[in-house]
């Protein structure tokens, strides 16, 4: 990856880690804190902490996924079994899942990124979640002598 992170699986969640902590001026554990007393006071630390949870859990996805491959692999004859292929198809899975997550977290901490100061940006406000119902939760009170209360009658709307 580019922009300082590492290619070192250990170095992605560490220096995400770090920018983290310096963009929010407070280290994780006082940030997820923050974020669990008013989830909603800051709609971008929440996002963050959610991502970074995700991204930690992918590695740890990834470091078993590693340890269960060169496990197989110390086993093996000169040629690899399925089950092991199937190990490295794992892993595999396990780095697109972990370098995704840490893309969703670069892109949260960059204020300039792509899609935050456009249209896109306005649709994504839109998706954070509400405090309230985004609709009318009770039914309509139609007066009487409109077509909708006739109708409800039993009577032809005209």
């Amino acid at each position: 990856m580019s922009d300082g992170i590492s290619d070192d699986a250990e170095d992605v969640v560490g220096v995400l880690t770090e920018r983290i902590e310096a963009s929010f001026a407070m280290d994780m554990d006082q940030l997820k804190a923050a974020v669990a007393a008013a989830p909603t006071a800051n709609p971008d630390a929440t996002d963050v902490v959610k991502w970074h949870g995700l991204l930690v859990q992918a590695q740890l996805v990834l470091d078993h996924a590693e340890d269960d491959l060169l496990a197989a692999l110390e086993t093996q004859p000169s040629e690899v079994d399925d089950p092991t292929m199937g190990l490295a198809h794992r892993v595999n899975a396990a780095v697109t899942a972990r370098d995704g997550r840490a893309l969703v977290v670069r892109w949260l901490l960059d204020p300039d990124a792509p899609g935050k100061k456009d249209l896109a940006a306005e649709r994504l406000a839109r998706l954070r979640p509400r405090t309230g119902p985004a609709v009318p939760t009770s039914a309509p009170h139609w007066p009487a002598g409109t077509p909708a209360s006739a109708s409800r009658a039993g009577r032809p709307v005209r």
